[in-house]
């Protein structure tokens, strides 16, 4: 995959030794929010995981790749999920750490992926979903050309309150 490559990233498969990673970023409870997940994960569950990850795009219908740096310090995560060949179709998340984020890596992490997506893989569009108060997110699709094609009220269940969840999509 050494076409994702972009000036500031690289985008890898995961690794056994990126354990660690998922680890911190898996247990984040400011994460779950979006990751809709109401567990810690053990690191024996992180590296089955990674071992079961190395499966085809087309059987998996995901597809998991580190973020990092040129220098190759890992600095987030992207996905592709809910694959839809016949479809032809994908959703995508994207995760920078905290202390990395404003640096450009989402951006050319997301515009490197829109590519795989589709000259790779040949897909008509991609989507993601965005809480509505996630202005970065919001600002970051925008920028790559995402359209706000829906809303979903009261979608996400926070600490205190609903959240109204707004899907994006890009058609090629």
């Amino acid at each position: 995959m050494s076409f994702l490559s972009g000036k500031k990233v690289k985008l890898r498969p995961l690794e056994k030794e990126d354990v660690d990673l998922l680890y911190v970023i898996e247990n984040n409870p400011a994460v779950w929010e979006v990751s809709h997940t109401l567990t810690p994960y053990s690191k024996t569950v992180l590296q089955d995981y990674i071992a079961s990850s190395s499966a085809d795009i087309y059987t998996s219908k995901q597809l998991r790749l580190v973020i990092t740096t040129k220098d190759g310090i890992p600095v987030g995560l992207i996905d592709l999920f809910d694959f839809d060949a016949y479809h032809s179709r994908v959703g995508i998340g994207i995760l920078v750490v905290e202390k990395e984020r404003s640096k450009g890596y989402a951006n050319e992490s997301l515009e490197l992926l829109i590519d795989y997506v589709q000259f790779h893989l040949g897909l008509k569009q991609v989507y993601c979903n965005v809480t509505a108060d996630n202005c970065a997110s919001i600002k970051l699709f925008e920028k790559c050309e995402f359209v706000k094609c829906g809303e979903k009220k009261h979608w996400i269940k926070a600490k205190d309150r609903w959240k109204d969840e707004w899907m994006y999509q890009l058609l090629f």
